[in-house]
């Protein structure tokens, strides 16, 4: 299980990592791109409680693409942090996962448990 102090210092590290719009290293999109943060507000992209991005209604192929590339860079962020937390890459997504909802803007669509989305109040 993850340590609270490991867990507190993890979310800045990704906080840090997802509002940088562009990868230097591979160009690719990440959340707080423009782009994504646009969908969000549209409700076409939500945050999902698995720690991972969402559609929350048809996107069209670039939108979709965009939502991938985050989802791979979170997933392998959650890869090396379960590594080294001696967990399962799942539970370090679901930890990530409730932060990001709980930090998600008021009126964005979110994933939870319920297995439906809804508009964050």
């Amino acid at each position: 299980m993850l340590s609270f102090k490991k867990l507190i210092l993890a979310f800045f590290a990704f906080t840090a990592l997802a509002l940088s719009p562009v990868s230097p290293s591979t160009g690719t999109a990440r959340a707080g791109d423009p782009v994504i943060d646009a969908a969000k507000d549209k409700g076409i992209v939500g945050e999902r409680i698995d720690g991972y991005l969402g559609l929350v209604t048809a996107a069209d192929p670039n939108l979709k693409r965009k939502v991938d590339e985050i989802n791979t860079l979170r997933r392998s962020f959650y890869d090396k942090l379960a590594q080294e937390e001696g967990t399962s890459t799942v539970a370090a997504a679901r930890v990530t996962g409730e932060s990001l909802i709980a930090k998600e803007q008021s009126g964005r669509f979110i994933f939870d448990d319920s297995g439906k989305w809804y508009r964050k109040p």
